[in-house]
């Protein structure tokens, strides 16, 4: 592996997993009141858009990062969603 893919492979490891704690504390806590949804909104379909770009180039690092990113972000998103819903009731 060169030093190019090393840092490509490094740079999406972090920003994947940068998601984890923040999926971890809205499950846990049952709240995203706190959390901004058009961020959410904007960023997820972002990392779509990266994703689709990934499967068009066939970049196999590229699509796997962001489809575990888009996981991670949209169960924030979900869940944002459906506890602001929940709060309202």
């Amino acid at each position: 592996m060169n030093v190019l893919s090393l840092i490509g492979m490094s740079a999406a490891l972090c920003t994947t997993i940068a998601f984890v704690p923040q999926v971890w504390q809205v499950w846990r806590s049952r709240s995203a009141k706190d959390i901004s949804l058009g961020m959410y909104l904007i960023f997820v379909t972002g990392v779509s858009l990266w994703l689709v770009y990934g499967f068009m180039l066939g970049d196999w690092p590229l699509i796997l990062a962001n489809s575990v990113t888009l996981l991670l972000a949209g169960a924030v998103l979900l869940m944002k969603l459906y506890f602001e819903h929940k709060a309202k009731k």
